[in-house]
């Protein structure tokens, strides 16, 4: 669904995106990951047709984004960092008028329904600039969704929310996403992208790296277990390394910590090697790092 190409931006002397190659499938929900001034919204608006390219290529929903700019705006639905709505009109009118512009065959239909989705129904009537922010955030997605655009484009979409309503549009994303909309999603939350995104891509300035949550903290960690005992005893450690298994050891306190392609394969041996020997084992724990270590780790590598 979208498609790019050595995708690069230059405002005068600044880089601001270079040559970004890059797939999105069908369906899928990709976390487009980095600190401000990386380029994100950039690509984002470079993708949903609104400024060109300095060079390179981009396909979105099988359009070309320099060639083909109006039906590339069409088939996408965008949600800017900043919403651009009209303070003076009522919730319901500024989205009839962005339904009628995108040509919505039920415009009150539509208007309705997202509206109650987001629980703005009760508010129709109020304007919009009587809104706290976060309303705001949630009229605007309301209005990137009206024409039931395949392709969604999230630029924070939780921003200022408050977490019961954070939540609420978390779970809407979810919703969206089992529907088989792809949905390009820049985020500073990284549980929220480790929580709705089949893949997440590193980006500054470049692409560092794309892959899925998972893999990403397989590759950076491997993956580790804790054993707990009670005391750890130099004996303790000398049965676990007597057994030659491919693993890696520390202690940490009365803890060890292993470190191994497969600790499941490896975790009931140690376990045994230890009881052998004397210690008391009080948990095995599975260690998850969380994608935001990740992120820190490969972000404070990159000049």
């Amino acid at each position: 669904m979208i498609e790019t190409r050595r995708l690069t931006r230059r405002f005068g002397e600044l880089l601001a995106v270079d040559r970004l190659d890059l797939d999105v499938a069908r369906g899928e929900c990709l976390g487009f990951l980095g600190p401000n001034g990386a380029g994100k919204t950039t690509t984002v608006r470079m993708l949903c047709a609104l400024i060109a390219p300095s060079e390179g290529s981009a396909r979105v929903a099988g359009h070309d984004v320099v060639r083909e700019a109006d039906q590339v705006r069409r088939k996408v639905g965008i949600l800017t960092e900043t919403p651009g709505l009209y303070d003076r009109l009522s919730a319901r009118r500024n989205l009839e008028l962005f339904g009628e512009l995108y040509g919505v065959d039920d415009v009150a239909g539509q208007v309705r329904r997202y509206l109650a989705l987001l629980g703005l129904w009760e508010r129709r009537d109020d304007p919009a600039g009587t809104f706290s922010k976060g309303m705001r955030q949630k009229l605007a997605i309301c209005r990137a969704l009206l024409h039931e655009p395949p392709i969604l484009f999230l630029d924070e979409p939780t921003s200022a929310l408050d977490p019961e309503a954070a939540r609420l549009v978390r779970d809407f994303v979810g919703e969206l996403k089992s529907q088989g909309r792809t949905i390009f999603l820049c985020t500073h939350n990284l549980e929220e992208a480790d929580q709705l995104c089949d893949r997440v891509a590193l980006f500054r300035n470049r692409l560092l790296v794309v892959d899925t949550a998972a893999s990403l903290r397989h590759q950076t960690y491997g993956r580790q277990v804790e054993v707990r005992l009670r005391e750890l005893r130099p004996e303790h450690d000398a049965a676990v390394r007597a057994l030659g298994l491919p693993v890696e050891l520390a202690a940490v306190g009365a803890t060890l910590r292993l470190r191994a392609d497969d600790p499941d394969a490896i975790t009931p041996a140690v376990v045994r090697a230890l009881v052998l020997a004397g210690a008391e084992v009080q948990a095995v724990t599975p260690i998850e790092h969380s994608l935001e270590r990740v992120y820190l780790e490969i972000m404070g590598g990159q000049p």
